[in-house]
């Protein structure tokens, strides 16, 4: 196995070793400036969460809520590049030595050429990327190109899917499963933590991959419920939105840094 992919291997492993769920950040290339999106986060990685995505931001994000839509027209306005992406992935891992993964619609990698794409990303030291839209049955290409580079294909799952597609699904995939659902607002979080508890369940009878759920955890307490029952926890929105509300730059790597910490004690704790 490529170093890329198996040091995220090793590090879902680890956490799985030491009897705890994985934290696994977001946060968008070129938020707020390229350079102050390195900062975030190499911040976020230095003060506990385990991996981090990094968003290739779009014009027409149609999976993500409000709060990285601004971010990511933030990004865009500010001129963000792919060169600008993979800049960020290389100084990241480079200087945490931590898996750093790229999410992205499929869009961009298709007008930006596959195998460019993959050979960038595993020349910059990414371990894989996360493809929200792009269907299995038409990621051949991609699959072809990023096995030859050593990157990790994840897909992303929801409580809609049937388990015939699950198993399609994880078949195809590498590194671990993104299972997605909602969080949902006070008075309905217990409901929908069930039904990813139980999405998590039917992905496992397919796949002996981790199963990472990404379920809108803002807090410790929700980490460590959602810790009980996944390989790992999620969390993008919340740090983004720190990084909004921030005064400037500075207070911004503070609230950040204090919500990793918060959250790596959560997914240690479980519930």
């Amino acid at each position: 196995m490529n170093g890329n992919i198996q040091l995220l291997t090793d590090t879902l492993a680890a956490a799985r070793e030491e009897g705890r769920a994985a934290l696994i950040a977001y946060l968008p290339a070129g938020f707020p400036t390229v350079d102050d999106g390195i900062a975030a986060a190499t911040a976020v990685l230095d003060a506990g969460a385990d991996v981090v995505e990094i968003g290739l931001p779009h014009s027409d994000p149609v999976l993500d809520g409000p709060v990285i839509q601004t971010a990511d027209d933030i990004a865009l306005r500010g001129g963000v590049r792919i060169a600008d992406v993979m800049r960020t992935v290389r100084e990241v891992h480079g200087a945490t030595g931590k898996p750093v993964l790229v999410m992205t619609y499929w869009n961009p990698i298709d007008r930006y050429g596959v195998e460019h794409f993959t050979a960038e990303l595993a020349e910059a030291g990414g371990a894989g990327c996360i493809l929200p839209d792009l269907p299995v049955q038409e990621s051949a290409l991609w699959r072809e190109h990023a096995g030859k580079h050593g990157l990790a294909t994840v897909f992303v799952v929801a409580p809609s899917s049937r388990d015939e597609r699950l198993a399609a699904i994880t078949a195809a995939g590498s590194g671990f499963v993104y299972a997605a659902s909602l969080m949902g607002v006070t008075g309905t979080r217990e409901s929908v933590g069930r039904e990813a508890e139980s999405l998590v369940g039917r992905v496992r009878a397919t796949t002996d991959l981790p199963v990472c759920v990404g379920l809108g955890v803002s807090d410790a307490a929700q980490a460590a419920e959602v810790a009980g029952f996944a390989d790992g926890v999620i969390v993008g929105s919340a740090f983004v939105k720190r990084l909004l509300d921030a005064p400037d730059l500075p207070a911004g790597l503070a609230a950040v840094r204090t919500l990793a910490g918060e959250l790596a004690q959560g997914v240690r704790r479980r519930a």
